[in-house]
């Protein structure tokens, strides 16, 4: 079983990146067996051993900088002069030294840098976060041409499986007319929202177009991935990035 897997990206070799699957790990029942959140009611020991497993099966070089998500557009910059508290969305890393990371269970994990490998960041993006700005906030803590971008979508609720209502799909198209693309009628007289489309139409207008991934959806693969919606209680994947040293 494996407990992770790399992008399938052109990131710069100084970049690692990963998301985790739900596999592989020590937790039991609802949280069976890589839950790496320890806010859902896992027992703390068995996330404190998930966590070591990964970190030892991946080489992460440093605990993850484990943000507490709010579904907002705040962003953690890492060796800021006077950096934010950790109720954040998304975080930003310049150089090495730190590792950024943000945990999903249907919400969309964005992972992005720059094509010269100098900074990395995670946002957190369901639809409230973004709805509020999480990708653009996160983009413009970057300080970098949106050109010399790329990102990844990581594990999420897939296009077929998200139901959402009226309110959802006018919040987006009052920000932008072209999202109607990203929402279908069902049966059920509601609508099925494509989270990766919307991530990418947010990205596109800020000028980020290399975009990959995107395509695993949380729900659907019951084997795989954690999903809050299809369960209820349940655990927490990760997806994380950093910059490797020297």
């Amino acid at each position: 079983m494996s407990l992770f897997f790399r992008p399938d990206w052109t990131a710069p070799a100084v970049v690692q990146a990963l998301s985790t699957t739900r596999q592989g790990g020590v937790s039991s029942g609802v949280y069976a067996s890589l839950n790496l959140a320890s806010h859902v009611g896992d027992d703390p020991a068995a996330v404190q051993r998930n966590r070591a497993l990964l970190y030892e099966q991946a080489q992460i070089p440093l605990e993850p900088t484990w943000l507490n998500q709010v579904h907002g557009p705040a962003v953690y910059e890492h060796g800021a002069a006077r950096p934010s508290g950790r109720d954040a969305d998304a975080s930003v890393a310049f150089g090495p030294g730190a590792v950024c990371a943000v945990m999903t269970a249907d919400c969309l994990p964005i992972l992005l840098c720059d094509q010269a490998g100098t900074v990395v960041a995670a946002a957190h993006a369901g639809w409230r976060g973004l709805a509020a700005g999480v990708i653009e906030a996160t983009v413009q803590r970057m300080r970098r041409p949106a050109d010399q971008l790329q990102a990844w979508l990581g594990p999420a609720i897939g296009p077929a499986q998200f139901e959402v209502g009226d309110e959802v799909r006018a919040r987006f198209c009052a920000l932008d007319p072209d999202a109607a693309a990203a929402f279908r009628p069902n049966a059920a007289g509601r609508w099925l929202a494509d989270l990766p489309m919307l991530a990418r139409q947010r990205l596109a207008r800020l000028g980020v177009t290399s975009v990959s991934g995107g395509d695993h959806c949380t729900l659907a693969d019951r084997d795989r991935f954690f999903s809050y919606r299809r369960d209820g209680v349940t655990g927490r994947m990760a997806s994380l990035i950093w910059l490797q040293s020297g």
